[in-house]
């Protein structure tokens, strides 16, 4: 099939004129990039992690109010990794004591066990499909048969995204409609869900053909890719589109601190590293002060415990504008970022689409 043929397969399954996604943001989306995105013709993307259902709701109307266009809501499906349990008392106050110097650098009082870490999963699928966004995108597993079967009957596309072979073939073979293949270089959590995170990184121009071949869907690549050049690569590797991040978490429309912008501007590709420190599994952003504290004292909660926990001085580190103390996520294309302006970004992503042509 050719260039243009999958691109426009993409384009008319998800109601949009050019196959550029926005990537979910997990705690860092906003309503203005994800409209954005939409307006210039792509699919925004919104990232609902942590989201009860009266705020995935609000959500849902002020992008309504914000854009006329389709956009995409994003969710975590339940997931336990090898190692992850729900932890004793002994070990929550270990997991507090290694970040008693970063709460007592902000003057914070050490927290105490939550009754809930998230809001449950069925909570935040039924407010999702009520609110009925051109496509629902799914990380950390695979979707129930069920679940497909509901946001079809909504004509909701569903995407699901692999970090391997064997996990885009699992994707497919329970019916999503598309399937993002997301490469090791790319910011934020590794979503793996068949191996462990660390037994399943390949980069992404070694998994889209690879993902192409194995599925009949049309995949979209993710990981590494910020301007034209990756796109171009990546449609002649067999992708119908791209979803990118970093581009579009530098630009002023993100939700991202000034602090965030500046590591994405300034750290190299050999400084992100991929760590467990800031949630309890493997992301890859920029190796701050917060990460070196939190690995030196070598006791690490699983998550969703870590997240929780560092949620309660990132927030207040990103008001005060520390970057030394937030999750600074950022994939290893992050030096290719020329633009502050998400309009800027997409324009020169498009022109890679125009080139493959």
């Amino acid at each position: 099939m050719s260039t243009d043929r999958r691109s426009a397969e993409l384009t008319t399954l998800l109601g949009i004129d050019t196959p550029i996604l926005l990537g979910p943001f997990g705690g860092l989306s906003s309503v203005e990039l994800t409209a954005t995105v939409s307006d210039l013709g792509g699919l925004g993307g919104y990232g609902l992690y942590g989201y009860d259902a009266a705020r995935i709701e609000q959500t849902a109307a002020e992008l309504r109010a914000g854009t006329e266009r389709p956009f995409a809501f994003n969710l975590w499906l339940p997931h336990v990794e090898q190692g992850e349990a729900d932890v004793t008392d002994a070990e929550f106050a270990a997991a507090v004591d290694a970040l008693r110097p970063i709460f007592d650098e902000l003057g914070l009082e050490l927290p105490t066990r939550p009754d809930r870490y998230l809001p449950t999963f069925e909570e935040q699928y039924e407010a999702t499909l009520a609110a009925s966004p051109a496509a629902i995108s799914f990380v950390f597993g695979v979707p129930s048969p069920e679940a497909v079967e509901a946001a079809h009957a909504r004509e909701i596309a569903v995407v699901g995204t692999a970090t391997t072979v064997a996990e885009a073939v699992a994707l497919r073979d329970v019916g999503v409609d598309a399937i993002v293949a997301t490469g090791m270089e790319a910011a934020g959590h590794r979503v793996s869900f068949l191996r462990p995170a660390e037994e399943s990184l390949i980069g992404t121009f070694a998994l889209i053909p690879q993902v192409v071949d194995a599925v009949d869907v049309p995949v979209i690549a993710a990981g590494g890719i910020a301007d034209r050049r990756g796109v171009r690569a990546a449609l002649a590797l067999g992708a119908s589109g791209v979803q990118v991040g970093t581009a579009f978490l530098a630009t002023n429309q993100s939700a991202a601190t000034e602090a965030h912008r500046r590591a994405i501007r300034e750290t190299p590709a050999d400084r992100t590293v991929l760590t467990r420190s800031m949630s309890g599994r493997l992301a890859r952003g920029a190796a701050n002060r917060a990460v070196r504290t939190i690995e030196a004292a070598g006791a690490v909660a699983p998550f969703p415990v870590q997240n929780w926990l560092t949620g309660r001085f990132r927030a207040e580190a990103s008001r005060r504008g520390i970057g030394d103390l937030q999750s600074l996520w950022l994939g290893q294309a992050a030096p290719l970022v020329r633009s502050a302006d998400a309009a800027d970004v997409f324009a020169e992503l498009a022109a890679g689409l125009a080139a493959s042509a």
